[in-house]
């Protein structure tokens, strides 16, 4: 089966349709409770192959900490995660579905 492209608009319309019926996640919760172990080990793995830990999270973590606000920093500093985590899990997700589909 040829890989599906996706134009912005078609993403941009699948958006507004989950945040449209919040009952639709029942069955994804279901299926990310089961996988989270090794989803959890996949992302891990796609976050150290980013650069997005080690030394440079290391040195995020202590300029957060010595900041002048330091509060507002850690604060700043984990959004900033949340946010990255949640790309990669979409991005994740994508791949997951991709071979989901292959085995249909």
């Amino acid at each position: 089966m040829p890989e599906r492209r996706f134009t912005a608009e078609e993403v941009d319309r699948a958006v507004a349709a989950l945040a449209d019926d919040p009952d639709r996640f029942a069955h994804a919760q279901e299926i990310v409770q089961h996988a989270a172990p090794g989803l959890q080990r996949v992302l891990n793995e796609a976050l150290h192959a980013g650069g997005w830990f080690g030394e440079a999270h290391e040195s995020q973590i202590t300029g957060a900490v010595g900041a002048e606000d330091p509060v507002a920093a850690v604060r700043t500093l984990v959004a900033e995660e949340t946010r990255l985590g949640m790309l990669v899990g979409v991005a994740v997700g994508i791949e997951l579905l991709s071979e989901l589909n292959k085995e249909a």
